[in-house]
């Protein structure tokens, strides 16, 4: 199997749990935090329903500095609805699509850089940075989302198995 068929199947599986959980949040509580140092639920929806548009950063880009002012319009924006976080994620999902379908395995085996302030945090071949950076990080921050919603009396969806909401 081609890197790319896999990264795809794995987009499909992800973009399918991401929606669940999407479609779960409650509307106006975007400041809800559950503690002084958590994210409010507002951005960490905006970023779990953008975050496998990644892919298609690491896809098309060599490199990301998230200090350089050009990496702006990469930072997760406020949705006003469930409708908007929806769309974000169906954006985001068609954009890395679009990106995989369009490279190939040779060039998912450079590297790709994550910096800050020009300084490497992470640099490993895109493939890596695909599966940890974005798939493993992205099931991380979807599953702080469920803490959310149960905090905010929000049915929990089953994801890797049944939750205490909902049977598979």
């Amino acid at each position: 199997m081609k890197m790319t068929e896999y990264l795809l199947a794995q987009l499909d599986r992800e973009a399918a749990l991401t929606r669940k959980a999407i479609e779960r949040i409650p509307e106006g509580h975007n400041h809800f935090k559950p503690h002084e140092k958590s994210m409010e639920l507002g951005y960490l929806s905006a970023l779990v329903a953008g975050m496998l548009g990644w892919i298609a950063l690491m896809i098309e880009r060599d490199e990301f500095d998230m200090t350089d002012p050009s990496s702006e319009g990469f930072r997760p924006e406020l949705a006003g609805s469930k409708d908007e976080l929806v769309a974000s994620l169906e954006k985001a999902v068609a954009n890395a699509r679009h990106a995989l379908e369009s490279t190939d395995d040779e060039h998912l085996l450079t590297e790709w850089a994550f910096k800050a302030g020009g300084n490497h945090v992470q640099k490993l071949p895109r493939h890596r940075m695909i599966t940890d950076a974005v798939f493993s990080h992205l099931a991380h921050h979807r599953g702080q989302l469920t803490v959310y919603l149960r905090l905010n009396a929000s049915a929990v969806p089953a994801l890797y198995g049944p939750s205490a909401d909902e049977r598979f």
